[in-house]
């Protein structure tokens, strides 16, 4: 889907809590890997390959200038003879460490094996997100998640690509004034507190 195509969408949900919430969830995104240098994982449901928005997170990063949201996409059947980048397995969720973050997309609900995947990484200190039908204990696991009920007005196809626009998006700049001073303010107390550093 390309920008045009976007920005048609985002008019039609104008006035709906959809547009703010996808807004939200992709800029929790952006902001979760671009904060801690990248390592974006992504993976589906049992039944389920998120397969387009990996391809969208790819083409964001690129045209944003943000490679951090360019994510690794983890498959529940990969095979050590497909091609390098579709060859990643859940082995690799298990792997997942603070600084990471997991993105799950689950069209119903996942079952024990990856939530217990899930689980894990989070307790290794991995961000996670969850992009769901809301239901089962996915959300509940997740830092931050966007509940998407069966609508036939609005799928969660459609819910991918506004989120992957939004993550892509640039950051507003940030406000000049109180903000600022406070910014100084912070960054002085912090070379204050810190240890002294010695010179032998």
């Amino acid at each position: 889907m390309d920008a045009v195509r976007v920005a048609l969408l985002r008019e039609v949900l104008a006035g709906t809590e959809w547009l703010g919430a996808t807004r939200r969830f992709g800029g929790t995104l952006r902001g979760s890997v671009v904060s801690h240098g990248g390592g974006l994982l992504l993976v589906g449901s049992e039944g389920y390959e998120p397969w387009h928005l990996a391809a969208h997170l790819v083409d964001e990063a690129a045209w944003s200038g943000t490679p951090e949201l360019a994510p690794t996409l983890v498959r529940h059947e990969a095979r050590e003879s497909d091609p390098a980048h579709l060859a990643v397995g859940l082995g690799r969720i298990e792997a997942a460490r603070r600084g990471e973050t997991l993105l799950v997309v689950a069209p119903d609900a996942p079952g024990a094996p990856l939530l217990e995947r899930v689980h894990d990484a989070r307790r290794a200190g991995a961000t996670v997100l969850a992009l769901s039908a809301g239901c089962g204990e996915l959300p509940a696991l997740a830092h931050e998640s966007l509940a998407v009920p069966p609508d036939p007005e609005l799928d969660l196809d459609t819910v991918q690509h506004l989120v992957s626009a939004a993550a892509g998006e640039n950051a507003l700049p940030s406000p000049r004034g109180r903000r600022r001073l406070r910014d100084r303010l912070s960054r002085l107390a912090d070379q204050l507190t810190a240890p002294p550093s010695y010179r032998w």
